[in-house]
């Protein structure tokens, strides 16, 4: 099996040591890639920070067309990257080909809002001592980013970072998950097609232990990570003078109120708890519903989950795979046997086969085991049930997660009061958490992170504001 290089500063490149990657439904082996020295390392970073400035004074024309070649790139290679990404993460082939789907509208966003990267004016008469003066306003990177990216999305969380970055004129070294790293060794490759100056992206599919040099390196003041908690806290606290962006997930509620269309919500529901094996940080974990309606609802949900189709991700009617380990599947199942042995009721699933969890429900699951509070990030669902509204928002925000939030409801005025309410960064009414339009701003409260993705909510937060004053104008 041929050796996938790096990319290093534009190029590819080999090390001196491999990383191996395998499929977690049989154990194949899918693919070797070569991993970087720290000498390799040093060379990124340094010539990150040598073109920062060239890149900051890109054309936008430039930075868009290299977004759009990629766009471009992605829609005629959609298939082969596809059976990657289910090859080195397990995800089902047809889950694999909406990531790609929407990694093509992430760079064709990014490609779009580059050309709309403008400044603004400001009149400044509006003060007697500020006649004669003008204010420009425009947006400045911060400066190259280190880009920090988990194995769940292994290719569109990778470009909801890198384009941005190429957006606003800002060179980016991306650390892929070691678990995943293919994907983004591809999407090196297709930036190495465009005009874009050297050193201003790299790919470095370096292990965990040795991140640490990255995020401490001064000559990357943006850090933007996507993963667990504990990891992403630790980056912020190690270095609190950079700009550092955190994606860190939660446990999604899904609220379903009387006057649901329980047909569609027991649809939703059972679908986007288990879609990617339930590794979304938005797919569903809590189901929360009002009590006159609980037990037609269950009487729809148990079944819609038992019909989903479990198996082979290569196989085109399969709905859930594999998790993306056999330790990963081991911690599911060992959640779901703590909560059961704590009084939870088992409605379905529970069971395990190597990397697959059968998709879970539980009722009455004790808030003070860990899939009544942790983000089990599994397909495992717990149910619980409320008297009305007002419990029910009371429930949501009772977690120290605050990612995204659905609520299930026909009435407009429930919806501004759960948008008024609810801890969360996104509210989708009518609807699963799950939901994520790739350009609308991203993003949680509370333990869920810091910071906004999104194609212009990341352009912005990786730029600062720059004012400049012109003085000695006789009009204006």
């Amino acid at each position: 099996m041929d050796v996938r290089p790096f990319w290093l500063a534009g190029r590819p490149a080999t090390g001196d040591a491999e990383l191996t990657v395998t499929n977690s439904h049989d154990g194949r082996v899918v693919g070797v890639c070569s991993v970087p020295t720290p000498e390799q390392v040093e060379e990124a970073v340094a010539a990150a920070d040598a073109v920062r400035r060239q890149a900051a004074a890109l054309p936008l024309h430039v930075r868009a067309a290299a977004l759009a070649h990629v766009a471009r790139r992605l829609t005629e290679r959609t298939e082969e990257i596809a059976r990657l990404i289910m090859e080195e993460n397990g995800k089902p082939i047809f889950w694999a080909r909406g990531e790609v789907g929407r990694a093509v509208s992430t760079f064709r966003f990014a490609a779009e809002e580059a050309r709309r990267l403008n400044g603004e004016t400001v009149r400044l008469d509006t003060e007697a001592a500020s006649e004669g003066r003008l204010a420009y306003v425009s947006r400045v990177p911060h400066g190259p980013v280190l880009a920090i990216t988990p194995f769940n999305f292994p290719l569109n969380l990778v470009a909801h970072k890198v384009a941005p970055a190429i957006a606003v004129g800002a060179p980016i070294i991306v650390k892929p998950a070691p678990a995943t790293p293919l994907s983004s060794l591809v999407l090196g490759e297709i930036l190495a097609e465009t005009d874009l100056p050297a050193g201003m992206f790299s790919v470095l599919p370096v292990p965990n232990d040795r991140a640490s040099a990255l995020v401490e390196d001064p000559r990357l003041p943006v850090v933007s990570f996507t993963g667990s908690g504990p990891v992403g806290y630790a980056i912020m606290d190690r270095v609190p003078r950079k700009h550092v962006t955190l994606e860190l997930g939660g446990n999604a509620a899904a609220v379903v109120l009387a006057d649901a269309d329980l047909d569609w919500a027991a649809s939703r529901t059972a679908l986007f708890s288990n879609y990617q094996a339930g590794q979304s940080c938005i797919s569903v974990q809590r189901v929360i519903v009002e009590e006159q309606v609980s037990e037609a609802f269950l009487a729809k949900l148990v079944p819609a989950v038992e019909a989903l189709v479990t198996g082979d991700p290569a196989d085109e009617k399969t709905q859930v795979g594999p998790l993306v380990s056999v330790e990963a599947a081991e911690r599911v199942e060992s959640w779901v046997k703590e909560a059961v042995a704590a009084g939870a009721r088992l409605l379905t699933g529970g069971t395990r086969d190597g990397a697959t969890v059968a998709p879970t429900v539980l009722a009455d699951v004790p808030g003070d085991t860990k899939l009544g509070c942790e983000e089990v990030f599994g397909p495992v669902m717990t149910v619980q049930t409320v008297s009305g509204v007002d419990e029910a928002f009371a429930a949501v925000n009772d977690s120290r997660y605050g990612l995204q939030a659905g609520v299930f409801t026909r009435d407009l005025g429930i919806a501004f009061r759960a948008n008024r309410e609810l801890e969360v960064g996104g509210v989708i009414i009518g609807d699963v958490p799950s939901y994520r339009a790739d350009q609308m701003p991203y993003g949680g409260v509370k333990d869920s992170g810091v910071g906004r993705e999104g194609v212009r909510s990341a352009m912005e937060d990786l730029t600062y504001e720059k004012v400049m004053v012109l003085t000695g104008l006789s009009s204006l």
